[in-house]
């Protein structure tokens, strides 16, 4: 057990905080899950804690806010808490005399995608502009309460900067199934991996089949709300037969899907971190992504183990595409790069830094 960088008691218990929408996960769960692992590993004695929630109507947004605020997790049936470790919103709202950030992500509708395609908020109408401000200064005020702020990536401590004025600082980790990817050579697919949601921008790569060689397939692994319009894209641009919508698959299939691919297409609206650059180049693939990609642009180094482009034109991403998948020699170059920019992070430093990091 360790004590923390405050001279505090020797830390035993431990509460994860998060919150999700039911029945949609994606990276935030995975990371929280592997967070509440790793610090079993060593000895600590931890517990989940995720409530779920509604961001619709609007009201409810400050409602579980509110809700957060006012929970009491200092002890548990007269058992104590040691440490609570927040991740993404709205569980940072949490009050305890220890505690410490590790933020996933704030709510983006509220912050960079506010003014977008994405939101339901509309700043032309005086409730929601009032709405926003109060948003915002409850968000700031509770994520100033931390002594300790760290976030996932450059890209998130970026944001809190801007939008809250907060600073804090970064604590990368590997994927889940680090030490288990591998490279089985090179086969003509380009590989897609994730929630297939609009921000995630699978239209973008679909949209560029027609362009590219009928000898390159694409595999899609995940699933979300966007697959049924992905397919009717498909079919509406005649490349059905070479996109496989494989749905939620195995560790060991994904872990084949990336060993075998040419190359992976990540190429997300300002991703928060994103596990799948990482797998990729612990995969030694190389990643096609684009200047608005956010997160994996904090790993992707243009021509060096990957490709990040101007825009997602179809044809020009098809032509880009099409180059490197039919370059061998060159994804294998890429790829080696990539693994080695990123193959020494490892969980031993964020553990020590969440844990040595506690708030009194």
């Amino acid at each position: 057990m360790l004590d923390d960088s405050l001279g505090g008691p020797e830390i035993k218990t431990i509460a994860v905080c998060s919150a999700q929408v039911p029945f949609f996960s994606g990276g935030a769960e995975i990371l929280v899950e592997a967070l509440i692992f790793e610090l079993r590993q060593r000895g600590y004695e931890v517990e989940h804690i995720n409530i779920p929630y509604k961001w619709y109507p609007h009201s409810q947004l400050l409602d579980i806010m509110n809700f957060w605020k006012k929970l009491d997790l200092s002890e548990s049936n007269g058992k104590k808490i040691d440490l609570v470790i927040a991740t993404k919103f709205p569980s940072y709202f949490i009050q305890h005399p220890r505690k410490v950030l590790w933020l996933v992500h704030q709510y983006r509708q509220m912050y960079d995608l506010l003014d977008s395609q994405y939101t339901a908020f509309n700043l032309r109408k005086r409730k929601d502009r009032k709405l926003r401000d109060q948003f915002v200064a409850m968000d700031t005020e509770a994520l100033a309460g931390y002594g300790h702020r760290f976030t996932i990536a450059k890209n998130t401590a970026s944001r809190l900067q801007n939008y809250n004025g907060l600073a804090s600082k970064v604590l990368y980790h590997p994927p889940r199934l680090v030490g288990r990817y591998e490279n089985r050579g090179y086969e003509d697919y380009i590989l897609s991996v994730g929630r297939l949601d609009k921000l995630k921008r699978i239209d973008a790569l679909i949209s560029a089949l027609p362009y590219v060689d009928d000898k390159i397939k694409c595999m899609i692994a995940g699933a979300g709300p966007e697959r049924e319009s992905l397919e009717k894209l498909a079919r509406k641009l005649k490349v059905s037969d070479r996109v496989e919508f494989l749905g939620y698959v195995s560790d060991e299939a994904l872990i084949g899907l990336y060993g075998s691919s040419s190359a992976v297409y990540f190429a997300p609206l300002d991703e928060d971190y994103g596990y799948i650059t990482l797998e990729a180049f612990l995969s030694q693939k190389p990643v096609i992504t684009a200047v608005d990609a956010g997160g994996p642009l904090e790993f992707v180094a243009h021509d060096v183990n990957g490709l990040i482009l101007p825009s997602l034109v179809p044809q020009e991403l098809g032509q880009n595409i099409e180059s490197l998948i039919f370059d061998k020699p060159l994804c294998a170059e890429m790829g080696r790069s990539g693994f080695d920019s990123i193959k020494d992070i490892m969980w031993d430093p964020v553990i020590e830094a969440l844990v040595g990091g506690a708030s009194r």
